[in-house]
């Protein structure tokens, strides 16, 4: 194997692989990217057995050939070359890099234990490239971590018709996204529980490329638990988590509302980040509504406290509410819009955060419900 290619395609293409790799493989090949060569076209690829990443880029190839090598280290290697064309060969049981006057020597691993890709799903329909991964962007923020509740640490997919529904929760907040695409079979009907993590890096992957993304779903038969994303010269593979079970969510979101509440997403981000200074990481931030406006809160009276005031407008009967600091900054992050609207049902119950537009009139599609602390005071 022997090419040359333009250093930032390589260092993309490497990157972008090398990123779904696991940190601790159960056999050395998993941690290996593998490059292969053939009719002028470079296939970079990397495989953890629930993971498949692979992208292919343009090279002036004079051998084809494939060779195996540690995809963070080729990844390292590859982000800090100069500007210059890359000239690789695979020389024994040895990777040569060179750029420029800088030469890397990496040894490789044996191509044949390597294991074979998965094949990608049949293909269920496209989605623009920019809306799937501003929405994955907004829901996946609401995914669990705790592995030891695997369900909540994935975003649902609901595809039905002509409408693509995403959904996450941890417990302590959910956030729903609603979008158009372009479905396969206008009758579709399917759900899949994709790990959010994997989600978001393909969706930020595959947004910058523009364009459409082909979202493959097996509906039984071969392929079924796996998932597939294909954008560009780009395309992935995810095994599914077990969503049999997942919680009828919607529910949780109130049908009527008592008090509603219209704020500055950039001023009350702001003024949460400052007031929560002063708080314990478990500690509530506490907003309090009235006709007045709105005063953010935080310690207690044998600690240090804050407090500050800012404008919002405000209707219904006056309501002090405590939230996680970093949750509530993170739905109003994601919202965006410059203004949000708050829904509560009272200061037990979870409050809703909505975007509005510029009159004031929420936008739908989105909506990030969250858990109330209860505190006294």
């Amino acid at each position: 194997m022997k090419f040359r290619v333009e250093r930032d395609a390589l260092a993309d293409a490497v990157a972008w692989t090398a990123k779904s790799l696991p940190n601790r493989p159960s056999v050395p090949v998993l941690a290996g990217a593998m490059l292969r060569v053939t009719d002028g076209a470079l296939q970079v690829s990397g495989f953890d057995y629930e993971v498949s990443s692979q992208v292919t880029v343009d090279v002036q190839g004079d051998a084809d050939g494939a060779a195996l090598v540690s995809g963070r280290l080729l990844a390292e290697i590859t982000k800090s070359l100069p500007a210059k064309p890359v000239d690789i060969a695979a020389v024994g049981a040895h990777l040569e890099l060179v750029c420029g006057s800088a030469r890397f020597t990496l040894p490789t691993m044996p191509v044949e234990d390597y294991p074979t890709l998965p094949e990608m799903p049949a293909s269920a329909g496209t989605v623009d490239a920019p809306v799937f991964a501003a929405a994955v962007a907004q829901v996946a923020v609401a995914a669990g971590r705790d592995e030891t509740l695997p369900m909540m640490t994935g975003v649902r997919l609901e595809l039905n018709g002509p409408a693509l529904a995403m959904l996450a929760t941890d417990r302590y907040r959910l956030a729903i996204r609603e979008i158009d695409w372009q479905p396969g079979d206008s009758d579709i009907s399917l759900n899949a529980l994709v790990p959010a993590r994997t989600l978001a890096d393909t969706a930020k992957t595959l947004g910058p490329i523009g364009g459409a993304v082909t979202i493959a779903l097996a509906q039984g038969g071969a392929g079924e638990g796996m998932i597939g994303f294909a954008g560009g010269t780009r395309r992935t593979t995810s095994r599914l988590l077990d969503g049999a079970n997942y919680p009828p969510v919607r529910s949780l979101f109130p049908t009527s509302h008592n008090a509603e509440a219209r704020v500055s997403v950039a001023t009350l981000v702001e003024v949460v980040r400052r007031v929560a200074l002063v708080a314990e990481r478990t500690t509530p931030v506490l907003l309090s509504f009235n006709s007045d406006g709105l005063v953010v809160e935080a310690g207690n009276t044998e600690e240090a406290r804050a407090s500050e005031a800012m404008e919002a407008t405000f209707t219904g009967e006056a309501l002090t509410i405590g939230f996680n600091p970093q949750y509530l900054i993170d739905g109003l992050q994601n919202l965006q819009s410059a203004t949000a609207v708050f829904t509560f049902v009272d200061a037990f119950k979870p409050a809703v955060i909505a975007p509005a537009d510029d009159d004031g009139q929420i936008i739908p599609g989105y909506r990030y419900l969250i858990m109330p602390i209860r505190v006294t005071r």
